[in-house]
């Protein structure tokens, strides 16, 4: 999404909360001058694209085992 400065300025807290979900990138004069966005953005990504790697019917505790016994 792209915004003007002022429309940051208007409504500051709107964007604060949309910065969570999504990148916000303001303007200025036309040309993009900062960029608002969720500083937790790349673990979420990577937490999401673990779903599924393990399978359904193993335990966690099983899981932790079989990875310390690769090492």
């Amino acid at each position: 999404m792209s915004i003007t400065a002022t429309e940051l300025k208007l409504n500051l807290g709107k964007y604060l909360l949309l910065s969570a979900t999504e990148d916000i990138f303001i303007t200025k004069n036309g040309k993009v001058v900062a960029k608002l966005s969720n500083p937790n953005q790349d673990r979420i990504d990577m937490a999401k694209s673990l779903f599924g790697v393990l399978p359904q019917d193993i335990t966690l505790e099983e899981a932790k085992n079989e990875r310390l016994d690769r090492i």
